[in-house]
């Protein structure tokens, strides 16, 4: 009679098992093509960003003229132009710049906001968190204000704010450390003092200029700015860091996966949290202090996209990480869009515009987690 009862069973079981394998199976399906699907709209999306992005402005370009420029530039077709002198030096001199570092910053700034939330298992964690934003910041001060780095010319600005942004990620690392080990409280609660403690050294430093013009020019740069953008090491320098980095955050997304989990669940897989938590602060320090030396301090773009592509795709990361750079890129471009023509031919700072969107975001986060907890 038991082993008349036990087949049943067995066959029951097996039945379950096939069968949840199955749904398993359907669903990883699902998701890929739901990723798939994601990023084809949203790589075409950013296309039409780009060149919206370049044509709309104080001095509107139709799109086919765009498109003309470009391509006379970068393959010289069509050899002759149509279009004036001009129409040309706003295209490929001044828009197209600025629409490329405004597509690379919002990118750079969400996974690095991606990274950041799956480090201290917060998912109010943005890069202002690290308190990279006020070192470059008071590198930047300082450059504008009493011209530090006068020696790297040009690129003074970008080169102290960068060293500013380095300076701060390593302090935060410092203080974190404890025995030897990193843990995501300590590094939230050191980024959170450091932070605070660098803004304080850039509002005195506004105060101990005594320059009115200089005050304005750091509060500009302050609130974000992509007026810098240009055809040169700039660009070029934060292209290949943004791009590394989300390549590399890709490349480590299974590790991501475990890390955002537990330190328990990642040392069951074989990852160890500190020595991977201070390799990613490694990377996410160079990727913000890079953005924020070309475009100033933008924020709670690190904070809305990531919740905006785990929606979209779900939690792993190799379909966030993409997901996520892609949805900046485009934030980005369109609150600079808006920055610049709302009261053109005045602009304002770009990181206005990302604060009116975030703020009401975060808050509704507030409530959601209220709810949750309630």
């Amino acid at each position: 009679m038991t082993s008349d009862g036990a087949a049943p069973r067995t066959r029951s079981m097996l039945r379950w098992t096939v069968t949840n394998a199955a749904v398993d199976v359907l669903g990883l399906r699902a998701g890929r093509r739901r990723t798939t699907a994601w990023v084809a709209g949203l790589m075409l999306g950013l296309l039409t960003t780009l060149v919206a992005g370049v044509g709309i402005g104080a001095f509107p370009v139709p799109a086919g003229t765009v498109a003309q420029v470009v391509a006379h530039h970068l393959m010289s077709w069509p050899a002759e132009r149509t279009w004036t002198a001009p129409v040309d030096a706003i295209v490929w001199q001044v828009r197209l710049p600025r629409v490329l570092l405004g597509a690379l910053v919002g990118a750079g700034l969400a996974v690095c906001g991606v990274a950041l939330q799956a480090m201290v298992r917060n998912m109010l964690a943005d890069p202002y968190l690290l308190g990279v934003n006020s070192g470059a910041s008071s590198g930047a001060a300082a450059a504008i204000l009493f011209g530090m780095g006068a020696g790297f010319l040009e690129h003074a600005l970008q080169v102290t704010a960068f060293l500013g942004a380095l300076a701060a990620s390593l302090l935060v690392f410092l203080v974190a450390r404890t025995a030897g080990r990193v843990t995501s409280v300590r590094l939230l609660l050191a980024g959170v003092a450091v932070g605070y403690a660098l803004y304080a050294l850039t509002s005195f430093l506004i105060f101990a200029s005594g320059s009115a013009e200089g005050a304005r020019s750091v509060m500009f740069w302050l609130l974000g700015s992509l007026g810098l953008a240009q055809w040169n090491l700039p660009l070029a320098v934060v292209a290949v860091v943004v791009v590394g980095t989300v390549v590399l955050l890709t490349v480590w997304a299974r590790r991501l996966d475990a890390l955002a989990i537990g330190d328990e669940t990642a040392h069951t897989l074989g990852v160890r949290p500190e020595r991977f938590r201070l390799a990613l602060l490694v990377a996410v320090a160079l990727c913000v202090g890079v953005v924020v030396s070309a475009s100033g301090s933008i924020g709670f773009v690190g904070l809305v996209v990531p919740h905006l592509a785990r929606r979209a795709v779900g939690g792993r990361h190799v379909r966030v990480v993409v997901v996520a750079a892609l949805m900046g890129a485009i934030l980005l471009v369109w609150a600079d869009i808006v920055a610049r023509t709302l009261f053109a031919p005045q602009e304002i700072p770009i990181g206005i515009i990302t604060s009116l969107v975030g703020a009401p975001f975060l808050l509704v986060l507030v409530r959601r987690l209220h709810a949750t907890s309630a």
